[in-house]
């Protein structure tokens, strides 16, 4: 793979995977108020992995209990001509026939037998990016999209940077408590977990407890580790501020990021128009920071 120039805070120029609650376009802002020196780099819900490739970290752990996904984590730092194939396959076979069908059925085989090669595809091509999964049996139920997915060729071009941004990374198919008690004094901790007020089709996310994540925060904080947690802010743009309960002391600072148009309400809305459904995040730290980007507004503001 070619090198990349990285500069800091800058993210990458496209998404490797699309993905609900995605943070490409707020990763920039996110990592700005990350301590300018820390210890290891920790995303113990990666996701999609934005803010982990705009830090780019020298030693990271990203880490997810979703098999599948670190599949796909895995073959970026270790084997990314295999990932490439993996997409190139699939996109051809989907563009060599009727794509509806030929996109139920690398989805029916998914859901038969859970991959990171078919998750790959199916969140590239699915609809809104939206990988919606049925509380019932956990199954991918999210329809076909209404655009082709980006050729291999882009795909490749992709892969090349992310690889370059992760090589300091290794992946874990682990739970987020594994993940805290491996971090050690002075090591930061960025949490992007499910929503408390949605994503409750996302893998899992019917089980997450935001309660048991925040004394996990705590015990962290109280062992000299820093933590930085993405979690509910505005929505309707900013008509609605979501109420959340957390303990005193915990957060010394509370931050809001305009994220846009809620990518989740827009598949919920069918495609229509998702004008007045913005939404912020709120991002807690457990420090102090002196300063904050023009896109960041201070909780007491709002």
């Amino acid at each position: 793979m070619s090198d990349t120039i990285i500069h800091q805070h800058q993210p990458p120029r496209g998404q490797l995977l699309k993905w609900i609650g995605n943070k490409q376009r707020s990763a920039a802002e996110i990592a700005s108020v990350f301590p300018d020196e820390y210890g290891r780099y920790f995303e113990p819900f990666l996701g999609a992995g934005a803010v982990m490739a705009t830090v780019a970290p020298h030693d990271g752990l990203g880490s997810d209990t979703y098999g599948p996904l670190i599949e796909i984590w895995d073959a970026l730092a270790n084997t990314p001509e295999e990932l490439v194939r993996w997409y190139a396959e699939r996109w051809y076979y989907f563009m060599s026939g009727d794509k509806t069908s030929r996109y139920t059925a690398i989805r029916e085989r998914f859901n038969s037998s859970p991959n990171g090669a078919d998750l790959l595809f199916l969140c590239r091509s699915c609809y809104g990016g939206v990988v919606r999964f049925r509380k019932a049996d956990g199954h991918m139920s999210t329809p076909i999209g209404a655009h082709n997915p980006i050729s291999p060729e882009s795909f490749r071009t992709r892969v090349e940077e992310w690889h370059v941004r992760m090589k300091g990374c290794r992946f874990a198919h682990a739970d987020y408590t594994e993940a805290f008690a491996l971090a050690e004094p002075g090591d930061l901790i960025y949490c992007d977990p499910p929503y408390a007020h949605s994503q409750s089709i996302l893998y899992g996310a019917q089980g997450f407890s935001l309660d048991a994540l925040l004394r996990e925060i705590m015990t962290a904080k109280n062992r000299g580790v820093l933590v930085v947690l993405s979690i509910d802010g505005h929505k309707q743009s900013g008509r609605h501020l979501l109420e959340l309960t957390l303990p005193d002391g915990l957060f010394e600072t509370q931050l809001l990021v305009d994220k846009g148009p809620s990518m989740l309400r827009r598949f919920q809305l069918n495609g229509t128009s998702s004008h007045g459904e913005g939404v912020a995040d709120r991002l807690l730290l457990t420090y102090p920071v002196a300063r904050a980007s023009e896109l960041l507004v201070n909780l007491a503001r709002g």
